[in-house]
């Protein structure tokens, strides 16, 4: 199980078809069991056997499945075809409702398996699913260049680059810290003036034909305090590190995390970033937990 997360589970669920652990609940790839909600219009993640068995699983094992016609991009523009897909998760209501009475020093991640199809034409990039979170219904709609209320919701979505790669796209309370700490993340961190913090470009890369493992770690801040993490690893192995963060402020001191934003599409706005070709990704594995504290090295 060590496939999944770190041995410190105190509490959480996977649809990982093997899971031994006995504190992470088994539930199906389901959107009733994972709490999927705020379901983006014209898209579809469509149950499917994909192309290479889910780890875990066997050749009848199914996975969600985004498809991007020839031309899609951001889901927002009304003027190319839809593509890819959106919605919020909140995982199974226990767990949901666990989230909800945690301690200001809970340590939160989600994970996930990803493939992009034999062949997949990167283009210029593209969104991937991550971690969000904030002050009840603020945490919605955090991304997109939004600009109101940023005190009261964060956004900790992953992206691929041109061949694949990677990087976090991250939405935080715009405070000088959060600025000057996302800079650091090595080898490159770009702040965008009116979207989210491109960090750790090319820390770690997406491979075409074959399942890789997302495992992000959040740690929230105490209020008035700089001490929030946010961690990424990439099949075990950690990649990127945040620290020094402020994910919740003292105008949201009641900010959370609230799940996953499943969100996948080309761009960008604009027609350059469009998926050259139809193409397809696959999502499996999808996990969640609260952990007890862990060290920097693998999960």
């Amino acid at each position: 199980m060590t496939y999944l997360f770190t041995p410190h589970i105190l509490t959480g669920f996977t649809t990982y078809p093997t899971s031994d652990v006995p504190t992470l609940a088994l539930v199906r790839l389901d959107d009733k069991q994972l709490g999927v909600h705020r379901v983006s219009s014209n898209t579809s993640h469509n149950l499917v056997v994909p192309p290479v068995p889910v780890p875990g699983g066997d050749s009848t094992t199914q996975s969600w499945e985004a498809f991007f016609p020839a031309g899609s991009i951001n889901p927002g523009n009304k003027t190319s075809p839809p593509g890819g897909f959106g919605f919020y998760l909140q995982g199974p209501p226990p767990f949901a409702e666990v989230m909800k009475q945690l301690p200001d020093s809970a340590e939160i991640v989600f994970t996930y398996s990803v493939l992009f199809e034999d062949g997949f034409q990167f283009a210029k990039g593209g969104k991937l699913p991550g971690i969000y979170g904030g002050t009840g219904e603020f945490a919605y709609g955090c991304t997109g260049g939004r600009q109101t209320d940023r005190c009261k919701c964060f956004n900790l979505r992953l992206m691929w680059r041109e061949d694949g790669i990677g990087e976090l796209y991250a939405y935080l309370p715009h405070v000088e810290q959060n600025r000057r700490r996302l800079l650091l993340v090595p080898p490159t961190s770009i702040q965008h003036p009116d979207y989210g913090f491109s960090v750790g470009r090319g820390a770690f890369r997406f491979v075409s034909g074959r399942w890789t493992r997302v495992t992000q770690r959040v740690k929230m801040n105490n209020v008035s305090q700089e001490n929030g993490e946010i961690e990424i690893y990439i099949d075990g192995q950690s990649v990127l590190l945040a620290t020094g963060l402020v994910l919740r402020t003292e105008a949201g001191p009641d900010g959370r995390v609230q799940g996953l934003h499943m969100q996948t599409f080309f761009g960008g706005h604009s027609p350059d970033w469009a998926s050259p070709k139809d193409q397809r990704i696959w999502f499996a594995n999808i996990s969640g937990a609260v952990v007890g504290p862990i060290g920097h090295d693998e999960v």
